[in-house]
């Protein structure tokens, strides 16, 4: 059976990313969009959650692509109506509010599907594999791009909730807590903000596993030319990396894994999968991370940012 889903928000990740994600998944139909200022032609189109919902009462699902501030109201409008839902990552604007949606969606009998799309990339399952009964020494995230050309104009992920450079730095912690054998908490965390923002543009967070294994991240938003997505893990055996944000595996050196893009293609299966099993899935550990991470940082203001 085909499952109907509505789209919110018609932004750049939606079009280049859900949009043919969808058009891929058998399991799944669009069937209406809900946007400000877009629409696509031949579809229904709605300025907004609740026009859509009280419009498309047979809609059975619906994906969420808006900035995380205001997403709770747009998601639990969706779940009180019976719908299941998908949420870009970050799930929400803090770790409460989509604590709140899971146990709403518990009550309603609805699927509830927080997504981190890095971990769907087509090295990280093997490299979590690998790991599994791994002795880890050492792990070092290298994050680093460039938000002028990722986030051109999108002022929303310099304000409160929005996470600054953490937007991206939430990938490599997502992937980090799917790979390792073992929990990571934060210790010590530098945040520069520039003056003129809310938002770090970059960051450096030290860790532990639960072992006492050094985690160390690093986020930078200023990077120009080629991007940095690397996740590098030191055992007692083999030395694992993941690069290109977990479409390469290198174990020893060696490549072993490299990918093209599938990640939403992967998450919009799982989802429908969640539908049809009744159940939901919402892992909060990379959230609950960047949120400590701003509870234990420094901050440090640095030169305003200007694009």
């Amino acid at each position: 059976m085909t499952i109907t889903l509505g789209l919110v928000g018609l932004g750049t990740i939606a079009r280049n990313q859900h949009l043919p994600s969808l058009a891929d998944t058998p399991a799944l139909r669009l069937t209406a969009t809900a946007s400000r200022n877009a629409a696509l032609e031949g579809l229904p189109a709605y300025h907004d959650i609740e026009a859509m919902l009280a419009a498309e009462p047979e809609m059975q699902a619906v994906s969420l692509c808006t900035p995380p501030q205001g997403r709770f109201e747009q998601a639990a409008a969706a779940i009180r109506a019976g719908r299941h839902v998908m949420l870009e990552k970050p799930p929400g604007a803090s770790v409460s509010e989509v604590q709140t949606l899971a146990a709403m969606a518990r009550d309603r009998g609805v699927t509830l599907y927080a997504t981190w799309h890095s971990r769907a990339a087509a090295a990280v399952e093997e490299a979590r594999r690998l790991l599994a009964h791994a002795s880890i020494r050492r792990v070092t995230v290298t994050w680093k791009e460039d938000v002028r050309h990722w986030h051109p104009g999108q002022e929303w992920i310099w304000q409160p909730g929005g996470l600054g450079v953490f937007d991206p730095g939430i990938n490599a912690l997502s992937v980090v807590t799917r790979i390792l054998p073992e929990p990571v908490h934060p210790t010590a965390a530098v945040l520069e903000v520039p003056a003129n923002k809310q938002a770090p543009i970059a960051a450096r967070l030290r860790m532990r596993t639960a072992s006492g294994a050094p985690v160390e991240a690093e986020f930078d938003w200023l990077q120009t030319g080629p991007q940095t997505w690397d996740i590098r893990v030191e055992t007692e055996g083999p030395e694992i990396l993941l690069r290109q944000g977990g479409a390469v595996l290198l174990v020893d050196g060696a490549e072993t894994i490299t990918a093209s893009d599938e990640e939403y293609r992967r998450l919009y299966a799982r989802f429908a999968a969640l539908i049809a099993q009744g159940a939901s899935e919402v892992d909060l550990s990379p959230l609950q991370l960047v949120a400590d991470a701003f509870l234990l940082g420094e901050r440090r203001l640095v030169e305003e940012f200007h694009e």
